[in-house]
């Protein structure tokens, strides 16, 4: 068992002018754990969650990500190109809306092909016969390899995303609402295929959301934000079952309520 965090966020901060982002957040992301981070709109959890992926630069603290080859680093220091490798590589990044994440132009077995290409594959019947190996996975037909993601329907395109980002894979995930506007029954089948991929990988991932349910399912540790600060932190079902802070009661019973 790892000693060292994967993932250690110290007092990161975030400021848009006089609107507050995020402030003073702090927390330890171990080998194989899932953090939830959950909270209304405007309450700083993109924002941080955009901090923490190297999408937006902080105006304070460190995010310390243990890497390969060099252990321990901070990677709001780090240089643009290394950072972007840590991107291709051990970081992924799944968007709420696919086409965030996707080459709509781009073949599906393209799109997952690319990351490999930007990591150094280059024979084509290796980098065609993983990609069909990840659509299976992503339970889309492998015979759909050479359709554009545009003929897909919202939550294949998801689950392409997902297979393009794993295909390397990484050992850190950021998930930015990864079942929003999608259907309940989509959002079921997607949440199954994340819950099985975190556990079947031994990933880490970050996921944030509005939605309890999802936090429940996949996250170990769970941060409750409001107004960019966290107002509780915990193992999940602790925080949800027996919630001390009264922002974070509210929540739970608004969801019991529905």
């Amino acid at each position: 068992m790892s000693y060292t965090p994967l993932l250690s966020v110290r007092g990161i901060g975030k400021r848009y002018g006089a609107h507050v982002g995020c402030i003073d957040v702090s927390f330890d992301l171990w080998p194989g754990e899932v953090m939830g981070i959950v909270g209304e709109s405007g309450s700083g959890k993109s924002t941080l969650l955009n901090c923490m992926a190297g999408h937006l630069v902080p105006d304070a603290g460190q995010v310390i990500f243990d890497t390969r080859a060099d252990g321990p680093r901070d990677t709001v220091t780090m240089s643009e190109p290394e950072r972007r490798m840590l991107g291709r590589t051990d970081w992924a990044f799944v968007h709420q809306h696919a086409r965030d994440g996707l080459r709509m132009g781009v073949s599906a077995g393209g799109n997952v092909g690319e990351r490999l290409m930007a990591v150094g594959a280059r024979h084509y019947g290796d980098i065609r016969g993983k990609a069909t190996d990840w659509l299976e996975r992503v339970e889309i037909d492998p015979g759909r390899i050479d359709d554009r993601p545009s003929t897909f329907s919202g939550g294949m395109q998801q689950r392409l995303q997902i297979a393009r980002n794993l295909v390397t894979g990484p050992r850190l995930v950021f998930m930015d609402e990864p079942t929003g506007g999608l259907d309940v029954s989509v959002q079921a089948r997607l949440l199954d295929l994340l819950r099985g991929l975190v556990r079947d990988m031994g990933l880490s991932a970050v996921i944030v959301t509005h939605d309890l349910a999802v936090v429940r399912l996949l996250a170990d540790q769970l941060m409750v934000m409001k107004s960019g600060r966290v107002v509780e932190a915990g193992l999940t079902d602790q925080v949800l079952d027996d919630p001390q802070h009264g922002y974070t009661q509210l929540l739970v019973s608004s969801v019991l309520q529905v």
